[in-house]
């Protein structure tokens, strides 16, 4: 080799597309000086910028989606709280200012207790209040009452009726009606004769209390009350005269006498024999009455409920 060395023309040696061989085709080197050719040509073009009231619409439409959809997503209170919180950052202001006046405000028990009555007539509720109150009323269990006797020494009792709780329960029925005695043993049954005012008028109602010996003392402080004692049973009246008719019968006379006047007797019962038929052609055939099962109920449970 000389000591002066050739010079390499890297820029022909890559005019083909990379190194190339002796062997290579025409075809293969076009398509490496082709495969560039691919790509798109970027243009330099100078677009113009938006205008600024567009923007600022396209903005506010973005901004409003988003809005409708937050508020849409919200229930009506806290819709309401965030629109209190944006009208007293902007506007300033105190929250009291948004608050509701509460004071008028009742509740169903509040209206029972302004419309309540001891005794309702027939007389037709006409407002709302009133229907309440009534149906309030037609709940309440009105055969025996509930007394409060803390202050029987002023002659003042309070009476009310029962509710489904105390029935199922026996308050007032099988234990003291006292509200604050639940004695089961010496009931005593009174009617009493309540005086009570309501809605300015005075008004008096018959009422019925089971109390025991300690309560009846309290209920009878001041004047003595009727005492409901229990009925005689029909039955045992038709035993009384089941034995007066043996009574009777052996008051007769013996069968001696019979004996001694035998006319007499035979005379007797021709007689008796006679009425019995006049007796049974004079108007029609008397039918014994069978009871229903309501009167066989209310001669069993008669006592009971006393």
């Amino acid at each position: 080799m000389s000591e002066e060395q050739e010079s390499v023309d890297f820029s022909r040696i890559h005019t083909g597309g990379g190194y190339s061989s002796d062997f290579d085709s025409d075809a293969e080197r076009d398509k490496r000086s082709t495969r560039y050719d691919l790509i798109p040509q970027q243009t330099k073009t100078t677009e113009k910028v938006a205008n600024k009231r567009e923007l600022e619409d396209e903005y506010g439409r973005e901004e409003g989606k988003i809005h409708r959809m937050q508020i849409l997503s919200m229930d009506a209170y806290t819709r309401h709280k965030k629109y209190v919180n944006d009208y007293i950052q902007y506007y300033g202001g105190s929250e009291n200012f948004f608050k509701r006046d509460s004071s008028k405000d009742k509740t169903d028990m509040d209206v029972i207790k302004e419309n309540h009555k001891f005794l309702w007539d027939d007389e037709e509720a006409d407002t709302w209040e009133k229907r309440l109150a009534k149906k309030y009323y037609d709940k309440l269990f009105k055969e025996y009452c509930i007394t409060d006797l803390s202050r029987y020494k002023e002659n003042k009792v309070a009476m009310r009726w029962r509710i489904e709780k105390e029935v199922v329960e026996g308050k007032g029925h099988f234990s003291c009606g006292n509200r604050k005695c639940d004695e089961k043993n010496g009931l005593r049954s009174w009617e009493v004769n309540f005086a009570y005012v309501e809605g300015g008028e005075k008004k008096n109602a018959l009422v019925k209390l089971r109390l025991c010996p300690d309560c009846s003392y309290k209920l009878n402080y001041h004047h003595k009350k009727k005492e409901i004692l229990p009925k005689q049973r029909k039955r045992d009246k038709r035993s009384e005269s089941k034995n007066k008719k043996h009574k009777s019968r052996r008051e007769s006379p013996t069968p001696d006498t019979d004996e001694d006047n035998p006319e007499a007797s035979s005379s007797k019962q021709k007689e008796t024999s006679s009425e019995d038929e006049k007796s049974i052609w004079s108007g029609p055939a008397k039918v014994s009455e069978e009871k229903s099962r309501d009167e066989e109920f209310e001669d069993y449970f008669e006592d009971m409920f006393l």
